[in-house]
């Protein structure tokens, strides 16, 4: 029968020459703590510093499109779109082409308006300078340096009188763009020698080209100037009240007595 030793008091062991085995170093658990959360520090620095070192291609590939919310980790990453928001496709204001010319504030106009067929383009001259057409319109013809006076004819010639006559403005006879001027008995006004004078058509070429005369511009605001068709850089003017074909002279008197007005009466 084994013989039993009686165990020391745990308060006393070395009264019987017992002690505690120490043969396992003491906080052995504590360290396999230690190193395993050393070796996670460690493999989180090297995960870190490998997404450090993508592109940012790379890290927006990896990211989905459709989620706004950063992916779960240690570190979030947010890549900017490279593109500027696009307006929409379709038949909205904003996907329009054609620019808005209203005000600000203003609707937007989708398309550009049409332009006026009615409407003369700023560079195209009038044929006529403050005239009317040469349609079939009576009128009388007024001095401008004498306001009082206007066309009459007498005896034959054209003279400036305080009575008017009346004349018939039709399209030039030799040059349809131009003026030809007809009396209440059929005649027409040619100028026969220079002169202004009232003879019945004959038909002929040289009475058409006498009898018209093409309007110019003049410097008095409101009036023309009459140019003849067959003897280009002559001019009516009235001198001593006679009605007559001269060339034209830069000064202010030939201005001004070869200035007319179209008027009705």
């Amino acid at each position: 029968m084994p013989e039993d030793k009686p165990q020391p008091p745990p308060d006393r062991p070395w009264e019987s020459g017992w002690a505690p085995d120490t043969s396992r170093a003491p906080g052995t658990r504590r360290l396999y703590l230690a190193g395993a959360l050393a070796v996670a520090t460690i493999v989180a620095c090297v995960t870190a510093i490998s997404v450090t070192n993508q592109s940012p291609e790379n890290r927006a590939k990896s990211a989905s499109p459709s989620d706004d919310s950063t992916l779960p980790g240690l570190i979030s990453y947010a890549t900017p779109s490279d593109t500027a928001t696009m307006p929409p496709k379709g038949k909205s204001g904003l996907a329009s082409p054609v620019e808005s010319t209203s005000p600000a504030g203003g609707p937007a106009s989708s398309s550009a308006p049409a332009p006026d067929p009615t409407t003369k383009s700023p560079s195209s001259k009038p044929s006529s300078p403050s005239a009317p057409k040469p349609t079939a319109t009576w009128r009388s013809v007024r001095s401008v340096n004498y306001p009082d006076r206007y066309w009459h004819v007498r005896d034959g010639y054209v003279k400036l009188d305080r009575e008017a006559s009346t004349f018939k403005l039709v399209k030039g006879l030799a040059n349809s763009s131009c003026y030809s001027f007809a009396t209440a008995d059929g005649a027409y006004l040619r100028h026969r020698s220079f002169v202004l004078v009232a003879n019945i058509n004959d038909g002929s070429s040289l009475f058409k080209q006498d009898a018209t005369f093409c309007p110019r511009a003049s410097s008095v605001y409101g009036a023309i100037m009459l140019e003849s068709v067959n003897y280009p850089g002559r001019f009516l003017r009235h001198q001593n009240f006679q009605l007559k074909l001269d060339p034209f002279e830069n000064s202010s008197l030939y201005r001004a007595d070869s200035a007319f007005q179209l008027v009705t009466r």
